[in-house]
């Protein structure tokens, strides 16, 4: 696809992905990021990744704040640039799966305090799921959504795999918008360039979008080589909240792609104050700042998206056992493969690698397992990927 002059889009994750990926979802407040927020509306992101079930739940729990009036005074400070939620299918707040009236009211409380786009990531690439949540969405007055497929690799998830699904979604009446979403960062210029144009075809005269993390270090080069091959839009995030497992520092991407002849409609000098913000917080907090990832081929044993690595090794810390760290990584490989090769996304990552600690940990492999992977085991996440 040619690159002369296409405008490229950008989708701010700093404040959801950004602060998940690096700070376990734990380190913004409230007022940390309405200080910010009249500034992030100036710089032109077509919306910014807020919120999630997850976000709402650790709001209350770690800050003892109301989440749903934080949709709403960051709606109002921020009317250019909508709001986004992220969400795993048919669950709010609690791991087990809710009913389809439980959802439908979700939706509905989310877009009256403010969310005006919703991003759908079902852990099983459900596409009748995916379609559904989407059906949902839109009926209680959702703008936009967003339907992604989770990128994984394993023996069942080939290339071929991914096009029959975006190919399954195409006639989709409330999907508008197509994207790509890597939470491993697993993702390689070469499998983005098969990738593309399956999406592309799929979208049709809808906008394919592109998510991936920093966590081996390959995302940026991927996100110019996804561009190239027809992706509009990426997902960046700002300051100390990018990079290391999160997403790829905005401005570096957005003079990768300058550079490759693309244009965009970013405000430079409001993305500065922005990231110096986060920057700020950061040292202000002693949390820690996203660094450039050097490349780890046995990262692709595992396949943690970097969130549950962050949140992996906080577990283990507070149990006293962070020198466990690499053998509980390990036994992620054997425990996905046993689970029939689950893509690692929420809420599955999350009991893959609460299992395979558990079995570092016991006296025995599979001596204890929680409720949450029995329901996994019984269906009620989707179908299985392999049996």
């Amino acid at each position: 696809m040619s690159s002369a002059g296409r405008r490229i889009e950008f989708v701010d994750t700093t404040m959801r992905d950004g602060n998940q990926s690096l700070w376990s979802a734990t380190g913004l407040t409230t007022p940390d990021v309405l200080a910010i927020a009249p500034t992030v509306d100036r710089v032109g992101y077509h919306a910014c990744d807020f919120t999630s079930s997850t976000h709402m739940a650790v709001s209350v729990r770690f800050h003892r704040e109301d989440p749903w009036e934080r949709i709403r005074l960051v709606s109002e400070a921020m009317p250019n640039t909508p709001l986004s939620m992220i969400t795993p299918g048919m669950r709010f707040i609690a791991w087990v799966p809710a009913e389809e009236d439980v959802m439908g009211l979700a939706f509905k409380l989310v877009v009256r305090h403010g969310i005006r786009r919703l991003q759908i990531a079902d852990p099983s690439n459900d596409v009748r799921r995916l379609r559904r949540v989407a059906e949902l969405a839109k009926a209680q007055g959702m703008d936009e959504v967003v339907i992604g497929l989770t990128y994984s690799i394993s023996d069942v998830h080939t290339h071929a795999y991914y096009a029959q699904r975006a190919a399954a979604l195409a006639d989709c009446p409330h999907m508008d918008r197509l994207y790509l979403k890597d939470p491993g960062g697993l993702l390689t210029v070469d499998a983005v360039r098969e990738l593309a144009p399956h999406f592309v075809a799929a979208a049709g005269e809808r906008t394919v979008e592109l998510h991936s993390h920093c966590t081996i270090g390959l995302a940026p080069l991927v996100y110019v080589e996804g561009v190239r091959a027809g992706f509009e839009v990426v997902h960046t995030a700002s300051g100390a909240l990018s990079r290391g497992t999160s997403q790829p520092e905005v401005t570096a991407t957005v003079r990768n792609l300058e550079a490759s002849g693309y244009t965009h409609g970013l405000d430079l000098e409001a993305q500065a104050l922005v990231s110096e913000h986060f920057n700020q917080l950061a040292r202000a907090k002693r949390l820690p700042a996203g660094a450039p990832r050097e490349f780890d081929a046995v990262y692709y044993r595992h396949q943690l998206p970097g969130g549950m690595v962050t949140t992996t090794r906080r577990m283990l810390e507070e149990l006293r056992r962070p020198e466990l760290f690499d053998e509980v990584l390990e036994e992620v490989t054997r425990v996905r493969a046993e689970m029939g090769y689950p893509i690692l996304v929420t809420p599955v990552s999350q009991f893959v690698a609460s299992q395979a600690a558990r079995n570092v940990i016991d006296p025995e492999r599979w001596l204890n397992v929680s409720d949450e992977t029995v329901r996994y085991f019984l269906g009620h996440y989707g179908e299985f990927p392999a049996p």
